[in-house]
């Protein structure tokens, strides 16, 4: 099955847009959780039992795995086998690099740790991104606006009149060959994240930023959604995650999966005409 099938199985199953950013910062666990790679297991465990059927996917950023080194490894391993098997795995590294090392990155990610979809940076060209778009079932997520507040750094600068990042937006549909490309744009800029909508046309976005960086969950939900009130990956990381600090934890990040599916669904349910 594509990702693309995959997920909209899964958003029909749960009724949900939600992607959970299983990101486990050691230093935020709950009291009585070792900040170990075991004691993070135990963690993930339970919060993915707890939010089974409000989220439709699972955005796991590799960072916050392999920091253990060695250990990253197993972590890994062991929390993709806890999600559900029919909920689509994003892994969000931002690889990329010229051509074969750009290979085994896509081949590590597709196929080793057989990744639904990846997130891909675009900044060395065409040819760094062709090897994860040649896998034609899988999704890949251009970085085009991200959620941080040094995006403007780069991504705001003008070049033949356009905004660096409606270059990329514009760059990027072009590559789409096989039907499996998306743009990562970030919730915290609606007004880019709008325009960016507007420039993929039908294709997904995958929208961080909504929880813990503040953005405007009404804003960004409006913004990014296509007029069939589908085609966001709206993540939430912290805002679930770490709900609470005690032992309620998982308990406490039901409710804000709940809380947050809810939120994103009652503006699904809006006409077309009023997002805008």
């Amino acid at each position: 099955m594509s990702f693309t099938a995959k997920l909209e199985a899964s958003e029909e199953r749960t009724h949900s847009l939600l992607s959970l950013g299983l990101d486990p910062d050691p230093d935020l666990l709950p009291a009585g959780l070792a900040p170990t790679p075991a004691g993070t297991l135990e963690f993930l465990g339970r919060v993915i039992e707890a939010t089974t059927g409000l989220v439709a996917s699972y955005k796991l950023n590799l960072a916050f795995y392999e920091r253990w080194g060695r250990d990253g490894s197993g972590l890994l391993a062991d929390t993709l086998a806890l999600i559900p098997q029919d909920a689509p795995v994003i892994l969000d590294g931002k690889r990329a690099d010229i051509g074969s090392t750009a290979a085994a990155y896509a081949h590590a990610l597709f196929e080793a740790w057989r990744a639904d979809a990846a997130t891909v940076s675009p900044y060395l060209g065409y040819d760094s991104v062709a090897p994860f778009l040649a896998h034609k079932d899988k999704g890949v997520f251009i970085v085009c606006r991200t959620s941080n507040a040094g995006a403007a750094d780069f991504q705001q600068l003008r070049s033949d009149g356009e905004t660096l990042y409606r270059h990329v937006a514009r760059r990027a549909v072009s590559w789409d060959h096989h039907g499996n490309v998306g743009l990562v744009a970030g919730a915290t800029a609606p007004a880019e994240l709008r325009d960016i909508r507007q420039i993929a046309e039908h294709r997904l976005l995958l929208v961080p930023g909504i929880g813990a960086q503040g953005a405007d969950l009404e804003r960004a939900v409006r913004a990014a959604l296509r007029p069939d009130g589908r085609g966001a990956l709206i993540v939430i990381g912290r805002g679930i995650l770490f709900a609470s600090s005690g032992p309620d934890y998982a308990e406490a990040a039901r409710a804000a999966a709940s809380g947050y599916r809810d939120a994103v669904n009652a503006l699904r349910s809006e006409p077309a005409g009023l997002r805008s």
